[in-house]
């Protein structure tokens, strides 16, 4: 028999046992956004998945076809809205490739050492949501309690705590307040303190460790086929970082180190997360201590008409290697923008992590994948 996509029943005999259809979202607390989870069950066992997205589309990237190239920069904001300062770098670095315009280098590392703060609260909301989808409230706490701290960072620079529209093409609205470095530095200070902590909590947890190893296995084979990128690719073991790869902004001014899994399963997606958050803090503290002085914007065109032409610029953002392409016909709009964002690709792995877990399980690898629907809708 079935029913409408609200609520719905398909029921078949399979080895004498009935499957049963049953939807998880799109008004769920655990899939992190408005994503809809069809699973096929077998008691409390999933035999196959399939993702419906698009709810929260808003067509971001046309909206961006028809405004001028600086005045795009606000709406990538509001795709991956928990980490709006490194979508920012991501297309404002495109265009100023299209231009041929390079930036001062204290535009460089203060870029590179906020976009690092916005890696560490983009992981701090996932392990604090991601532990308590598994049952671990004391840990959303400790976490929101830094990225407060963060979150006044960019307050006080960009004046703005979540959308941010960060960076200029060609440079800064502003350069540092005083006394801002002094603040960077009594957070980088604390901050490696507080990861001991959550480890502390959870690491050797025996509850996490069984919610958590084993579970949502992927091997890095088919982590590459699938084109995953970021922490979910490297929790594999894949030795790929956009940052080493194809360094951008300061990074090849900096040493640190790409964490890397051994099993791919969720407790290794974890504990890169962990180790990626103690290394962009070295990177901040290099940043802090090496800041070179000088202006804070590129000379740049005050019309903005990219030369005929197309473009690909990308970053490693907090979830994986987020992209611009943007294809230009010498006018004041692009002709055509289209970002790759890592957890659209991330997202297809979902259907290979789940087959054969409890729906308990799906929790925690939806979790372990660290979605934004807003970049995957955009």
């Amino acid at each position: 028999m079935e029913h409408d996509i609200f609520g719905a029943i398909d029921e078949k005999t399979v080895l004498d046992a009935n499957q049963v259809v049953i939807n998880m979202g799109p008004q769920h607390p655990s899939t992190h956004g408005v994503l809809r989870v069809k699973l096929t069950l077998d008691g409390e066992r999933v035999i196959d998945t399939d993702c419906i997205i698009g709810y929260l589309h808003r067509g971001t990237e046309k909206i961006v076809e028809n405004r001028p190239y600086a005045a795009g920069v606000p709406y990538f904001d509001r795709t991956d809205y928990v980490a709006a300062v490194s979508n920012n770098l991501g297309y404002v670095e495109c265009v100023e490739k299209m231009l041929g315009v390079e930036v001062p280098p204290r535009v460089q590392y203060i870029r590179t050492m906020m976009t690092e703060f916005q890696r560490i609260a983009s992981h701090l909301l996932w392990l604090g949501t991601h532990a308590l989808d598994i049952g671990a409230m004391t840990v959303f706490l400790y976490a929101f309690r830094e990225r407060e701290e963060i979150l006044k960072l960019f307050e006080a620079l960009f004046g703005a705590r979540l959308t941010i529209h960060a960076f200029r093409i060609g440079g800064l609205w502003q350069d540092l307040p005083v006394g801002f470095l002094d603040a960077c530095r009594r957070f980088s200070d604390t901050i490696g303190e507080h990861i001991n902590e959550y480890e502390g909590l959870l690491t050797n947890n025996r509850i996490w460790l069984e919610r958590t190893r084993d579970i949502g296995v992927i091997s890095a084979q088919d982590a590459i086929d699938l084109g995953l990128t970021g922490p979910v690719l490297r929790g594999s073991g894949v030795n790929y970082d956009v940052r080493k790869a194809r360094p951008y902004s300061a990074y090849a001014d900096f040493d640190f180190d790409i964490p890397l899994g051994v099993h791919g399963d969720t407790y290794d997606r974890y504990l890169v997360r962990i180790e990626e958050m103690r290394q962009s803090n070295r990177i901040i503290q290099q940043c802090i201590t090496r800041m070179p002085t000088g202006p804070i914007r590129a000379k740049a065109p005050r019309v903005i008409k990219p030369p005929v032409g197309e473009y690909y610029h990308s970053v490693e953002g907090p979830k994986g290697e987020l992209g611009y392409y943007i294809v230009s016909e010498g006018k004041t709009s692009p002709y055509r923008v289209r970002i790759r964002p890592p957890t659209f690709i991330n997202l297809q792995a979902l259907k290979k992590l789940v087959k054969g877990h409890l729906v308990a399980d799906v929790v925690a690898i939806i979790g372990t994948l660290d979605i934004v629907l807003g970049e995957i809708d955009r």
